[in-house]
């Protein structure tokens, strides 16, 4: 079976691809590029996959996907003066390929031990679908690092094909719509190669594709600690109420390891865009992406070491093997910088055609969010015994009676940010600054001078202290004071009988299906008009913080 071209057009540019037009558009009629500037845009790309984790970059077709083709002037010759771009020379293979009718270069590289270096001084790494600067101060760290690499690409003598689910390697093959046979699949993704005529497989394809991969690793799985109470407790005292080893193959190990540690996380109340709804006590994005790095970033060296997952009854500790790579640290990583690096380039590449990582770097800011739209503590990280631990914390940022309180500004069209800081001026006495601010949700003194000035307008806060620019919350802005609305009007007379109302009074007063009497609650909750309590078919509502005052 040959090489099937017909993905450089499918998939999206991202990690590991690049396409490059051969064309100016910028007039009427498209013209040829100069090959020189062609020439330096492909060793920019190549020379910053090889820095990261390898890659393709398809010469003659548009970023959207559409073939172009590359013009008939244009020498084959050019793989040399893109050679002589990058320094030290980078080995990348060239490859003159036919896509609709028309000529598509394509260059190919793997990740590189060295640290490439543009002939005009640039160092670049590919991160995502950017080719972006690093600082020189960097390169030795991240050459440094690169040694820890050949451990997923150690080949294993006495491992063949019939060792591997080939059914997983075929399914690499309609991810990544890549046409080969699974012998040549391997040896296109470097999880392989051809020794003396014979097929020589990597640790990395053993890892993700092995019928039984704890054969050629005895700890490369999952296991899931459940302990009672917020402490580890050992000896007569032991308080593990549950453990559960997950192992598979690395392609199907993170999505066994979803389902088997979903039921241990529990639900809990929670104010979502100031509506309370059951939500689970960590984000799912949030505990999933700290599993997928630690199955593609963990060290695999260290075979007496495996990945935990610790549910205790406060926190989430998600434990993997082995040291941060560079240029990752603990500071880049908790002001949320986006950090590209990869201890496991191969491994990476599969999981990402499989869909579990995405634009790399990405994940840990987007964990900082998710977290915070949660109204949690931020993640937490650290490095301890030889191992990186991410803590997930299910305590609130906010007690709940702050919560309740931001219920009033419902309906009045405040941005998450402004929200975020009349919370946590609520818990401070109510009083602010915008240095505060600024610190708090990290904007510039122009946004955060804008985002205040809209709450005097609002009349919301007011300035107290001009010298300090010290800002307070005016305890009952008028917006609060809304007038009742017609729902409640309807069920008032039951809520004064009975002390409460249920969903199925809400129905039957208003005359509406159940559903929308469930809306219909949950709008005069965010509103203040009533108070939940209870849960599920107990749920009844008592009168809320507007009914109180009014009285």
């Amino acid at each position: 079976m040959g090489m099937s071209w017909g993905w450089l057009t499918a998939q999206p540019e991202g990690q590991f691809l690049e396409r490059k037009s051969c064309y100016d558009r910028t007039g009427r009629t498209p013209r040829p590029r100069p090959i020189k500037e062609v020439a330096r845009d492909v060793a920019e790309a190549l020379a910053a996959m090889a820095n990261a984790d390898g890659g393709t970059v398809a010469l003659g077709i548009e970023d959207d996907g559409t073939v172009s083709g590359v013009p008939d002037k244009y020498p084959e010759t050019i793989w040399k003066q893109i050679q002589d771009l990058i320094r030290p020379r980078l080995n990348f293979r060239f490859a003159k390929v036919e896509l609709e009718g028309r000529r598509v270069w394509v260059f190919e590289t793997d990740w590189s031990a060295e640290a490439h270096q543009l002939t005009d001084g640039r160092y670049l790494l590919r991160v995502g679908s950017q080719n972006l600067p690093f600082p020189a101060r960097d390169i030795e760290a991240m050459k440094r690092s690169r040694l820890e690499r050949a451990t997923e690409m150690q080949l294993i003598p006495d491992a063949t094909l019939a060792d591997l689910d080939l059914a997983l390697v075929q399914e690499l093959t309609h991810k990544s719509g890549i046409s080969l046979s699974p012998e040549e699949l391997l040896v296109h993704y470097r999880l392989a190669e051809k020794v003396n005529g014979r097929l020589r497989l990597t640790l990395a394809a053993m890892l993700l594709f092995a019928k039984d991969p704890t054969r050629w690793h005895p700890r490369c799985g999952i296991e899931l600690i459940r302990w009672e109470g917020a402490e580890r407790r050992t000896g007569a005292e032991l308080n593990i109420v549950k453990r559960i080893r997950i192992e598979a193959p690395l392609v199907r190990l993170i999505e066994e390891a979803y389902r088997a540690i979903q039921p241990y996380i529990p639900e809990r109340q929670r104010l979502v865009n100031l509506f309370f709804e059951e939500r689970w006590a960590y984000p799912p994005f949030a505990w999933q992406e700290a599993i997928v790095n630690a199955v593609a970033h963990r060290d695999y060296r260290l075979q007496g070491l495996g990945i935990e997952v610790h549910l205790f009854d406060d926190r989430m500790e998600i434990w993997s093997p082995g040291e941060l790579v560079e240029p990752a640290t603990l500071e880049k990583l908790r002001s949320r910088e986006r950090v590209h690096a990869s201890r496991n380039p191969r491994i990476v590449r599969v999981l990402t055609a499989f869909g579990y990582m995405r634009e790399l770097g990405e994940g840990i800011p987007r964990m900082f969010e998710v977290m915070e739209q949660e109204g949690l503590r931020p993640p937490e990280f650290r490095l301890e015994g030889g191992r990186f631990v991410v803590t997930l914390r299910s305590t609130p940022i906010y007690r709940p009676e702050t919560l309740r309180w931001l219920r009033r500004f419902e309906g009045q069209g405040l941005a998450r940010n402004q929200l975020r800081l009349l919370a946590y001026a609520y818990e401070r006495g109510g009083r602010f600054t915008r240095r505060a601010y600024q610190k708090l949700v990290g904007v510039d003194p122009y946004t955060a001078g804008q985002d205040i000035q809209d709450l005097v307008r609002r009349g919301i806060v007011r300035l107290t202290r001009p010298r300090g620019r010290v800002y307070e919350i005016i305890e009952r802005p008028e917006a609060a004071l809304a007038e009742k609305p017609s729902e409640f009007a309807a069920i008032e007379p039951i809520l004064r009988e009975k002390g409460f109302v249920k969903n199925e009074d809400i129905r039957k007063a208003l005359n509406v299906p159940i559903w929308r009497a469930n809306w219909i609650a949950r709008k005069l909750v965010s509103l203040g008009w009533l108070e939940p309590e209870g849960e599920k078919r107990g749920r009844r509502y008592r009168p809320g913080w507007r009914v109180i005052e009014k009285s």
